[in-house]
């Protein structure tokens, strides 16, 4: 009597106990069986083992690299990226840097930068949130937030990482990103680290996106309760760097109050170059800020530091504080660099003619290039008279990459005996979402002299006949 009441009271462990211990048993039956399985096996003599020692081949740990691949044979520069510099004893005009409004070498921001150094020394020695957060980045912070005409600013170190952190810091698991095809390597890296789900729209293709929104309308229509809690995502260049076109954002705003979606935009090659005071695409298009829900952008280029910044509303800038990676884990900004974007960022406030400038010249650079590649091999890559670069790839479509990408090469090499210094835009091909066709990319900026950048087109057209 007493063994059923305990068997009735301890039913749930008994069961447990008996499967456990069926497992147990189960796994030393799979071992003593492996164990007489490989004691049958033939073993092989020494003379055997020797002779398969001697024919085994380890395979390379990295794929073998041709002896005239690009990295096996860089140029040395010697001073600083400005509108000239001296590459391999040789002083070239530099269309190859993002330098857009030439703030490199600019006495004013390094003297500034100099006066940060003897302050606070070169590093800051901790992440943001721990004790790496000094004045200057949050004076840095302020005024981008001014300039944005936002509530708040975020900084980060580093501008790869603002944009592959901010992504992820909103989007998860079960959220919708819609992105755009041509969108740079960041954003890509952004989206997938987001877990999202993910649908790639054709590059400016409005059509194509609204079709992907209207499908996912009528997938929410269908589950009302789950399209309660997912949250939709909007991710766009304001100036594509892979095509030098700009986004269409008037067309998206429509599509952000239609379909509830939120629009996260990478500023990186806009800010500082569209708009009448440099302010990006939301000024190009007279639009309010307050529309757009994150503006991403790198200060590498035309601020001509390092790191990046995301501005908005406070309360969503404030959530990256918390959970962006890139802004809890990373050292924060040197407090020099955040000193020097900040005196750039003055120069612009000051002197908006230097943004005036830099699309006069992006104009001449568009008109110039297409005319000097007329009648060539090669043609410039779709893009718009405002974007401060251009694309040169290969006419021929039935050519394979490597003789593209060949051409190409002997271009940038004919230019530079010339005295002029070009740059290819490389890709990580292997990891990119979508192929993209080899290309020069031809940079301007706003102090090259209408004669120089004549020059830099002479030469180019010269180069292109002679390939």
């Amino acid at each position: 009597m007493s063994f059923m009441l305990f068997f009735e009271q301890n039913t749930f462990h008994i069961i447990l106990e008996c499967v456990l211990v069926g497992i147990a048993t189960w796994f030393y039956m799979q071992r003593r069986k492996a164990q007489a399985k490989l004691a049958r096996e033939p073993k092989l003599t020494r003379e055997e083992e020797d002779a398969l020692i001697s024919e085994w081949q380890p395979e390379p740990l990295t794929p073998e690299t041709p002896d005239d691949h690009f990295a096996l044979n860089p140029r040395i520069a010697n001073g600083k990226m400005t509108k000239e510099v001296m590459m391999d004893g040789r002083t070239c005009l530099n269309l190859a840097s993002t330098n857009f409004l030439g703030f490199i070498g600019n006495e004013r921001i390094e003297s500034k930068a100099k006066q940060t150094i003897f302050k606070y020394g070169v590093g800051s020695c901790g992440p943001r949130g721990f004790y790496g957060t000094v004045d200057v980045h949050l004076d840095l912070e302020k005024d981008l937030a001014e300039f944005m005409e936002c509530e708040e600013s975020a900084l980060y170190s580093y501008g790869f990482a603002t944009i592959a952190s901010a992504i992820p810091a909103y989007a998860k698991r079960g959220d919708i990103i819609f992105v755009d095809k041509a969108c740079n390597f960041s954003i890509q890296k952004g989206v997938q680290a987001s877990r999202s789900t993910i649908y790639w729209f054709e590059h400016n293709d409005m059509m194509d996106l609204e079709r992907l929104l209207e499908e996912q309308d009528q997938r929410d229509k269908k589950n009302p309760k789950k399209a309660a809690s997912l949250r939709r995502f909007l991710v766009v260049e304001g100036l594509y760097a892979n095509t030098g076109r700009i986004c269409p954002l008037p067309k998206l705003i429509e599509f952000k109050w239609k379909y509830k979606v939120r629009v996260f935009i990478d500023e990186s090659f806009s800010f500082g170059v569209l708009g009448k005071t440099g302010r990006g695409v939301m000024e190009h298009y007279s639009i309010d800020p307050i529309q757009v829900d994150l503006v991403m952008a790198s200060l590498e280029n035309a601020i001509a530091s390092t790191g990046g910044f995301c501005a908005g509303r406070s309360f969503v800038v404030g959530h990256q504080r918390l959970s962006g990676l890139g802004y809890c884990f990373s050292a924060s900004l040197p407090p020099l660099l955040a000193t020097a974007a900040n005196e750039a960022l003055s120069i612009i406030k000051e002197d908006p003619g230097r943004v005036i400038r830099l699309q006069e010249c992006s104009r001449a650079l568009h008109a110039g290039l297409t005319a000097a590649l007329e009648g060539s091999a090669f043609r410039c890559r779709e893009g718009e008279v405002l974007a401060p670069f251009r694309h040169i790839e290969v006419v021929d479509s039935s050519l394979c990459n490597e003789e593209k990408e060949r051409l190409l090469d002997e271009v940038v090499e004919k230019a530079f005996e010339e005295g002029i210094l070009l740059a290819r835009a490389r890709y990580l091909n292997d990891h990119e979402a979508f192929p993209i066709d080899p290309s020069i990319r031809v940079s301007t900026q706003s102090e090259l002299e209408e004669s120089e950048l004549t020059r830099a087109l002479e030469v180019i057209e010269r180069a292109v006949k002679r390939v």
